[in-house]
């Protein structure tokens, strides 16, 4: 689906303009998307693994939920949007959490898409069991819990064992840090 998004300067700063997803990947235009990491009480991570039919690492396990931001909508509207969307899951807005904002600029191997995207990252709990869960097929492959200690090893091996996007590393870990820093409190 090619959605319209809000446009955003190099520094993330609105710039009142709106492209096409198509648009904006084709010419490198700034924009918003969201990322939300589910996790479990008791220290498992919500992996997705990204669908076969998508262009950009089909197969790898990534983020519980992603997806662009739609022009007017806002980060926590996006984002209880596509958990709905792409995993069947109704969150409200208290049960989200801000991890941060994480800048993403990638030129694809294939040369047609340059990725600008300020990632707006939240965490969540998890509190139905993973077989509640009902995957959108156009997105999501598969489903998977793992630990934060599976979660760790399977980061430092993203090299060469293709289960996560190798060069977002440090994004990982910081998302490990921060969801690994909220049970703690819990």
């Amino acid at each position: 689906m090619d959605e319209l998004l809000d446009i955003v300067t190099k520094q993330g700063q609105p710039t009142g303009k709106t492209a096409l997803k198509s648009e904006a990947h084709a010419k490198g235009l700034y924009h918003n998307t969201i990322h939300l990491w589910l996790y479990t009480s008791k220290g498992e991570i919500l992996l997705q693994q990204r669908s076969h039919k998508k262009i950009i690492f089909p197969l790898l396990w990534d983020v519980s939920v992603a997806g662009h931001i739609d022009a007017g909508e806002t980060f926590i509207e996006a984002a209880l949007r596509e958990t709905e969307e792409e995993i069947g899951l109704k969150l409200e807005p208290k049960h989200l959490d801000k991890i941060g904002t994480f800048l993403h600029e990638t030129l694809y191997a294939n040369g047609n898409i340059q990725d600008n995207e300020f990632h707006q990252v939240y965490s969540a709990e998890l509190t139905v069991p993973l077989n509640a869960l009902v995957k959108q097929e156009s997105e999501v492959e598969a489903l998977k819990l793992v630990t934060l200690k599976e979660f760790k090893n399977l980061l430092k091996h993203s090299e060469t064992n293709m289960h996560f996007v190798a060069s977002n590393y440090d994004y990982y870990l910081k998302v490990h840090e921060a969801i690994q820093t909220k049970l703690l409190k819990l």
